[in-house]
């Protein structure tokens, strides 16, 4: 192991350190000391939500970063669909990847992907950390479920594939995650430590397919994940084992890995996955170790103190000779060859024909309706009543959701309420002798929501019954409308089917 020698240029190994991280911040405009940052090689920040109020605003703000430096990357959380950082405020133009995945077309994935990139570039963002590429094998996944293209590895491979090319088209990067598949597991990262115990056939026959055609893709990219698969490391979790990163994904095809040469970034290193065992200083120069390129320091908001903290731990682990100077040499010239990269792709997408319509229209097209018997059309103002889960940390609780808003525009006097309880006493009180749509979300993964659903639907057997997560339960209700997702397009969709169908 490689210990720094004493002569060696303490600005240049900051600078290394500096750019490496990938740190979010507060406020809509850039505090003073990121600008100083950026002086002095900070490579990257993170947008989040609460760093937009308009894409006037936001393009004001990445135009001012740049006046400081020139070729940084800015990236954002945007997947579209139920993640949306852009769009927070008031919901997604685009459905997610299960929507997607659901009408499987993908001239439709790359021309959605390719709008939602033209978008971002517009704002000034060059980094998506974006695709989910997991494959959604276990049905009670918490924090994955819509934001995957399905269960099915070959579907997820071949619309991962469209989505990484349409969002590059547009001079924007994509990160494909969570390396090496965060879909079969029903345990949140951003709260603990998932274990995923299947064999490597297992690992190399589903979780790594997707992952194998965005590399044919071109993903320039790729983001671990906070998971421990005991088949490829059963003592550290992906983020930080040399065995995945350096092993897996960079050993060569002919070896059995994937051949991968391009930037690696980690998951949010403050997630407690990471954080609360092994610290975010210790975790920041220990992912640098095993082979990753970047840190995404996550949500935040983190100051000043937090960036240094990180920047000191990487120096110090180059001192003491338990990070390589040439580890942390080559993964900030790899953060500078992907700044390059969208350096030279800034104008692809000015070239780009602006698709408004288009997320509605793949809205429309993942939307499937099941009638049950004695079902009548809803002619009149409805009480809409939204079942509403917790929602997990990457979906956050800003964007709004449902169908409620989307059919008091049509129906005037439509009311709705919010409920959280199996009891639905208030809900037959609250709609009193208007037609009921309940509006569910991954209703097979709460109990207490599957018991309200049956106790209205034994109560008001002609409710109408929208689900806006993972379609796994069989369809209930006198009509009951499957949306795929939760973005504000696939409620105008859910909408537009209540109220057309006859």
């Amino acid at each position: 192991m490689t210990v720094i020698s004493a002569d060696t240029p303490a600005d240049a190994l900051t600078r290394d350190a500096l750019t490496v991280l990938q740190p979010g911040f507060g406020g809509l405009t850039p505090p003073d000391w990121v600008l100083r940052l950026l002086d002095e090689g900070l490579g990257a920040v993170a947008l989040f939500s609460r760093n937009i109020q308009t894409a006037e605003q936001v393009a004001a703000l990445t135009a001012r970063l740049r006046e400081v430096r020139p070729d940084l990357l800015i990236a954002a959380d945007e997947e579209g669909g139920d993640v949306t950082r852009i769009e927070v405020r008031g919901g997604s133009s685009f459905p997610g990847n299960l929507a997607l995945g659901a009408v499987d077309d993908l001239k439709l994935t790359r021309a959605v992907a390719a709008e939602l990139g033209r978008r971002l570039a517009e704002v000034g963002v060059n980094l998506d950390w974006a695709p989910s590429v997991d494959v959604n094998s276990d049905p009670r996944n918490p924090v994955i479920g819509v934001r995957s293209f399905g269960a099915d590895p070959d579907l997820v491979a071949r619309n991962t594939a469209a989505w990484v090319e349409g969002l590059q088209s547009a001079g924007v990067a994509a990160s494909v995650k969570h390396f090496p598949g965060h879909g079969d597991t029903s345990v949140d990262s951003h709260h603990a430590l998932p274990r995923i115990d299947v064999d490597l056939d297992t690992l190399h026959h589903r979780e790594l397919v997707p992952f194998r055609a965005a590399l044919a893709a071109g993903a320039k990219v790729v983001m671990s994940a906070h998971i421990l698969v005991p088949a490829l490391d059963p003592d550290l979790p992906a983020t930080l084992s040399p065995a995945v990163l350096g092993g897996l994904l960079r050993a060569p095809r002919s070896a059995g890995g994937l051949g991968y040469d391009g930037l690696i970034i980690t998951d949010g290193i403050d997630m407690q996955a990471i954080a609360a065992t092994y610290g975010m200083e210790r975790g920041t120069a220990m992912a640098i170790a095993a082979g990753a390129d970047a840190i995404c320091v996550g949500g935040g908001p983190y100051d000043e103190g937090t960036v240094l903290a990180l920047r000191d731990a990487l120096v110090a682990a180059v001192r003491d000779g338990s990070l390589p100077e040439e580890r942390l040499a080559d993964a900030a010239a790899r953060v500078r060859a992907l700044a390059a990269w969208t350096q030279e792709q800034s104008g692809a997408a000015t070239r780009l024909v602006a698709g408004p319509e288009l997320g509605l229209e793949a809205a429309r097209r993942a939307v499937r309706i099941t009638r049950g018997p004695g079902f009548t059309p809803l002619t009149a103002p409805p009480y809409v009543a939204a079942f509403t889960p917790m929602a997990n940390i990457a979906v956050g609780d800003v964007t709004p959701w449902g169908v409620a808003a989307e059919l008091e525009r049509a129906l005037p006097g439509t009311e709705t309420g919010t409920y959280r309880s199996e009891d639905v006493s208030d809900v037959l009180a609250a709609a009193g002798s208007r037609r009921l749509v309940a509006v569910v979300r991954d209703v097979h993964r709460h109990p207490w929501m599957a018991g309200a659903l049956t106790a209205l639907l034994a109560a008001r057997p002609d409710t109408i019954v929208v689900e806006m997560g993972v379609p796994q339960s069989p369809p209930a209700g006198a009509l009951h409308v499957a949306t795929h997702g939760a973005a504000r397009v696939c409620g105008e969709a859910a909408a537009e089917a209540i109220l057309s169908a006859r």
